[in-house]
């Protein structure tokens, strides 16, 4: 699923989300979140019936414009990659589909998202305040990974095929890897990067043991213990070349990482590839 707005970020994350459905030949299902005229209307400010009336009117306008140009570009861009529009998902063909639906983003991600395998959103731009609203709906109401796609002037080239994990024997590590195991499966190198403390006992010598039993075929990298886990996961993630890393996100509360940083938050702040997080 990839939930889009009119912020000029949906054709970067459409182009990862085409790369998988291409690998994986599987459909895409492009959510466009519409606002509720009564939303864009000025709060706290009392206007005449007239003037609210004309507003509406010309805030559904607007939105059937932006509607309007977004479909085009995802046609525009599904011919480009080579993905076919169509309503349902169709047998071993990469497939999409535009689903157009008003009200709160945040509804909208929920009810959608919690049947969709992957979630792809933008990596949030902090410096123009866009993005974190949407990874933050799609990580805590749906249950499903979510996958935070950097900015890139071309489409990828590979994801899912050399893949890190971020491991601490954390449960959000845990159901990193349980939400991943598709994507383990079929990559071609799995590294499970891990460092510090692994707690209750899910060290990664275990998970290394549980992956073969799946016929998944890991090595070990160990991070350096002096430094912060969060810039590790990241140097090491670009030193063996991973075109995706699989992790756990915000074990610690979003809010607390938020205001006083934490491995999540590095990441989402200073990742420049995709990273699949699970909440």
């Amino acid at each position: 699923m990839v939930p889009v707005r009119g912020d000029n970020k949906g054709d970067n994350v459409f182009a990862h989300a085409a790369t998988l459905a291409l690998r994986y030949q599987s459909h895409i299902k492009v959510l466009h979140c519409r606002p509720r005229p009564e939303d864009l209307m000025p709060y706290g400010i009392a206007i005449s019936a007239s003037l609210q009336k004309l507003l509406l009117s010309q805030s559904a306008g607007v939105a059937d414009q932006v509607e309007d140009s977004m479909r085009k570009e995802l046609e525009a861009l599904a011919e480009q990659l080579k993905i076919r529009i169509s309503e349902k998902p169709l047998d071993a063909v990469a497939s999409t589909s535009w689903v157009e639906e008003q009200g709160r983003q945040v509804d909208i991600i929920k009810r959608h998202g919690r049947l969709a395998d992957l979630i792809c959103v933008a990596k949030p731009d902090i410096s123009r305040n866009l993005g974190s609203n949407t990874l933050k709906a799609a990580l805590f109401n749906t249950g499903r990974p979510v996958m935070m796609c950097p900015a890139s002037d071309s489409p990828p080239t590979t994801l899912c095929d050399n893949v890190a994990i971020a491991w601490n024997g954390s449960i959000e590590a845990s159901r990193a890897v349980a939400l991943s195991i598709n994507i383990l499966e079929q990559a071609s190198a799995v590294t499970v990067l891990t460092g510090g403390v692994e707690v209750n006992g899910a060290d990664s010598a275990s998970l290394l043991g549980y992956l073969s039993a799946k016929g998944i075929k890991a090595h070990l990298e160990r991070l350096d213990s002096s430094k912060k886990v969060g810039p590790e996961l990241v140097e090491r993630s670009m030193s063996i070349r991973a075109d995706t890393l699989i992790m756990g996100a915000y074990s610690s509360s979003h809010e607390k990482e938020t205001v006083f940083g934490g491995n999540t938050q590095y990441v989402v702040d200073n990742a420049e590839f995709p990273v699949v997080f699970v909440h």
